[in-house]
Order: C-alpha cells, then structure tokens, then sequence
C-alpha cells in the first residue's frame, strides 16, 4: 500500500488536491482515475491523531467538508483540511501527515458503494452515519437492558431468562444501573418477551379498585405498542396475547385482546403501586399472580419447534460510540423492513449498514473513520439538545409527551433517541407524564454543592392524578439514584401522611445534599453534591382541569424549585 509520506503541511498546501491523489494507488478501486473525472476520496492517516480521542480530533474536521472531489469545495481545497489540522493545535503532529491508500479491503462503506449506482459522497456519508446514530441510540439502550437483565448471568443487573416473569419484591436503588432514570415508585415484574417461535399469553389477576396498576408492552425500537392496566383495561383478571411479527393465526378463545409487536423481542414492564413499606407484603401477593406462558402452553397443546440459539454480543459502553453500527446490524435482524422504513433502511444499505452485515469501525479507512466519527459526535449533540429543548419549559420544568407508539414519533426519531437518552421506557403521556428539570425557575443549573433548594406546592395544588405523583431525585451526571443517609430516593402521594404540612395547607420540600434540620428532616429529599436531575412523574394524569394535559399547555404546572441558601 504506497503512501506520500513525511510531507510537511506547507508543501502539502502547494500541491493540488489531486496531485496528492495521484500518489495513491487505486488498483483496488472501480472507479481508477482518468482525466476528467471524479477523484476518489482520500484516506488520510492519522493514528497518533487518533489515539487522542474522537472528541479531540473529528470535532474540528466538521468544518474541512471534504467534498466529492468532482469540485473543489472552495478555490484552494487543501486550505480546509490544513486548517483544520491548525486548529487541533497540533501543527508539529502534521507535519509528518500521510495520505494513505484510498481503499481498505474489509471497509464496510467501500464494499458497499461498489454495490451502489448512484453511491453516497463524502458529505452525503456522514450523514447517512450520524442520521443511523440517532436511529440506533434507543435501540442499543434497550440492548444494554436486555444483555444486562436476561443474557450476562455475571451482571448484577442479571434477572432471569427469556418469556420469564422476573419481579422484584423491592423499589430500585442506587444499585440499579442498567437503565437511567429508574422508577422508584414502584416494584418492577417484567418479562423480556422472545416472540419467534409462538406468541406468549399473560395472565394478570383481579386487584382491588383503588391500586393502580400497569404492563407496559416496547418494543426494540422502545416503541409503547401497548398497554394492559388500571387506565387502559381495567383491574379485573384477564389474558392477553402477545405476537411477533411473523405469527399469522387467530386469536384464541379465552384471550381478552391481542397486542402485536413488530420486532421479536421487546421488554413487558409491570408496575404495580406501593402505598408504603408495610404494603410490600400485599404488592408480593399481586406479583405472584402475573403469569406467563408460551401460546401453546396456554392451549395445551405441543410447542413449536424452538426458535435458534443466538450468539449475543457482549454490551460494552463503546456500542454508544464507534462500535454503534455493530449492534445495530445484530438488531436489525431481529426487526423486519416496515414499509415506512424502506427508504431509511436503503439509505443505511448504502454505507453498509443493515441486518447481518458486518460494520467494523476499526476495518474503515482514516477518512471514512473521520466521517463516521463527525456523524457520531453530530448526532450526540443532536439529542443533547432535543433533550434540553423539547417541550415547554415551566417553572424551570421541562414538560413534554415524549413516548408512544410508532404513529406518534411519525419518523421522528431525533425525539425517539431523546426520549431515550431523558429516560428509556417511559410511559404514553395518558398514562404517565414526566416533567424534567435541571434548572431552578431562575434558569440556573441546579447544583448541590453549591446551592440549597426547595418546592413548594400551594393548598389543593398538589399534582393532579387519578393514581399517584412522586418526584424523584437523580445524579445530573449519570441520570442514576443517589446513595443517600436516609436511603430516600423521591418523595411521593404515598409519603404525605409523614411530611410536615405548612399552616397554610402546602407542602414545602427540601432538595439539597446535606439535612435541612431535625424540624425539617421528614420533608427532605437528598441531592448529589453536583448537579442534580429531578423527574416528577404524574401516573395516570388527569385528563380535565386542574391537568397537566395537553402537554404544556394544560391548566396545572408544577411549581418552581428555588435557591433558599
């Protein structure tokens, strides 16, 4: 593989771009050189560049816009690349910059374009990467549920099997991170739903009118495509199927309602309301009467044949990051094309992306690394700020329907990774609404090593719900519960009858990192000393006023969080 090499960044801007492209040797490449035709891309080397960081070296580069190469993007092409390299601030480091040969054997984008008549350019490229991040971000969250809960027995997230109901006889602590912003409210049961081989049946027994109750059905794309429940079918006792995409039949005598998923597995989330430590005992009683059970097994009659074993990949932190085509090729075979998504899927195709390929960022060309790195850091920042600015902002809350099935994203899936990233598996808004705060109603970042806080809720203005509210703290930095002295994690409905009420009828609580007082202390919600992420979930909100319904726009808000130091 030839290279130009040692050419200090002052000759390199001498030379044409093309000159530079002559050096290189294209055997490999369909599309050789010849006069008047389009340059193939350069590969540019940078392996010591690398080794600083993704963050410290594609950021600058958005800028270079390495173009097609049929036109230069301005008058002199190699000004955007040089310059770019000068603002990394590491000009001696370019100095010895090599153009690299322009194809690499095992990279997944060239070996694609090989297929494409009409192939993506450079630009085009790292759109099509950064427009797959932020399709697979919700995906790869779920993933890291699912590898964690049902696949790693080593993790001490591991709960149980497929088609299993698991229940936790506990809240969630600080010591549950498979997931962020974990619901404290309530104890979980849930199933991580294998649907290839047959349907599975649930079974849920009658509950007493005044528990709230809820099974909320996502999908691998963190879709809600349904809900049993106390809001959406009632609290008697009752069966529901559950289809993959690939069942055919009939609903069978003895199935209340069928529900169908459009990917072969999905996680099914049980929360059954808690009215204080004394009623664990009671919330036991009603776990173990979720049941479970393949369709046969229902019907007893004999299984199908089981569906293959699969080799799952083992979930590391780099699947949100260069690793992301990876994982999402693995998932993508287990979610069959929909007609909505045929064009999207074509597009991925086109880099390479898709289900059963093999994706590996490392096999890539430098350039196509830069490329797949500025889509990454491009589409990071996207759903950073989709998460900051979604919704209407309130009081310093943020208040948004941001979950749902796939007619309400309707193709949004910037919105589908945001939701992901505030909080993954959240409920419809008809059966939970979740206002986020990071900001007092001042606008300034919440922080408990620097400032204390309270809330006040005035007389009769307590969120208004038809089952319970709770407001939940968690680390602004990992989004995760916070080892405390009290162990106490939110404040809620359930909790009132041992909070100090004002003489005026509200409620005041206190939100900061060290105890308020003794005379105080039974109001107290523990902050991190560091930022601080507050989530106030409304189960089951009213639908007519005081609500919170529509989202932003109904006739109740929450109060805002203010600096009391």
């Amino acid at each position: 593989m030839p290279y130009l090499t040692l050419i200090p960044v002052a000759v390199s801007r001498s030379l044409s771009p093309y000159a530079i492209l002559e050096l290189c040797d294209f055997s490999t490449r369909e599309d050789k050189i010849s006069p008047g035709a389009p340059s193939p891309r350069p590969s540019i080397p940078l392996n010591s560049i690398i080794t600083l960081g993704p963050e410290k070296f594609i950021a600058p580069l958005h800028e270079a816009k390495y173009a097609n190469h049929a036109k230069p993007l301005t008058k002199d092409p190699m000004k955007n690349i040089s310059s770019a390299f000068y603002r990394l601030g590491i000009a001696a480091v370019v100095t010895a910059l090599s153009v690299s040969a322009c194809s690499y054997k095992k990279d997944a984008i060239n070996l694609a374009e090989k297929n494409e008549l009409n192939a993506p350019g450079i630009e085009e490229t790292k759109d099509i990467a950064q427009e797959a991040y932020i399709y697979a971000f919700p995906m790869i969250a779920a993933y890291k549920a699912l590898y964690q809960f049902n696949v790693d027995k080593s993790s001490n997230q591991y709960k149980g099997g497929f088609n299993q109901i698991h229940s936790e006889s506990r809240v969630f602590t600080y010591e549950d991170t498979a997931i962020v912003t974990p619901n404290s409210d309530t104890p979980y049961s849930m199933v991580q739903a294998d649907l290839r081989a047959e349907p599975i049946v649930l079974c849920v027994p009658k509950i007493e009118a005044k528990r709230y109750y809820s099974v909320q059905l996502s999908d691998m794309y963190s879709f809600n495509y349904g809900y049993i429940g106390s809001r959406a079918t009632g609290n008697d006792a009752g069966c529901y199927m559950v289809s993959g995409p690939d069942w055919k039949g009939t609903q069978p005598k003895g199935i209340k309602q069928t529900f169908k998923s459009e990917t072969q597995f999905g996680l099914i989330i049980y929360r059954t309301q808690l009215f204080g430590p004394a009623d664990l005992k009671n919330v036991k009683k009603i776990q173990s009467q979720y049941k479970v059970m393949t369709l046969s097994k229902f019907l007893k009659k004999p299984a199908p044949p089981p569906a293959p074993a699969i080799a799952w990949p083992a979930f590391d932190m780099n699947a949100f990051k260069t690793d992301f085509v990876k994982y999402l090729d693995f998932l993508l075979q287990f979610c069959p094309e929909v007609p909505a998504e045929k064009e999207l899927r074509a597009r991925f195709a086109s880099i390479g992306i898709g289900p059963n390929k093999t994706f590996n960022f490392q096999d890539l060309s430098e350039l196509h690394k830069i490329e797949v790195g500025l889509g990454i850091k491009d589409a990071f920042g996207e759903i950073k700020n989709k998460v900051s600015t979604m919704g209407a902002h309130i009081n310093g809350w943020s208040i948004a329907a941001v979950a749902g099935d796939r007619s309400f994203y309707n193709g949004d899936f910037l919105l589908r990774a945001a939701a992901a990233f505030a909080g993954i598996y959240a409920n419809d808004a008809v059966e939970a609404m979740y206002p986020l705060a990071r900001t007092d109603g001042n606008g300034e970042l919440l922080d408990g090593s620097k400032h204390t806080y309270s809330i006040t809720f005035p007389a009769g203005q307590l969120p208004p719900v038809r089952a319970f509210w709770s407001i939940t703290m968690y680390d602004g930095k990992t989004q995760l519960l916070i080892k405390n002295p009290i162990n106490r994690y939110l404040i809620n409905a359930p909790m009132l009858p041992q909070m100090k009420q004002n003489s005026d009828g509200s409620y005041t609580f206190y939100i900061q990192n060290k105890s308020p007082g003794a005379d105080k202390e039974s109001n107290w919600l523990p902050a991190p000393d560091g930022p601080i992420y507050l989530v106030m979930r409304l189960y089951w909100p009213q639908t007519t006023p005081p609500s919170i319904l529509p989202p932003g726009k109904g006739t109740w808000n929450p109060p805002a969080i203010v600096q009391t130091n």
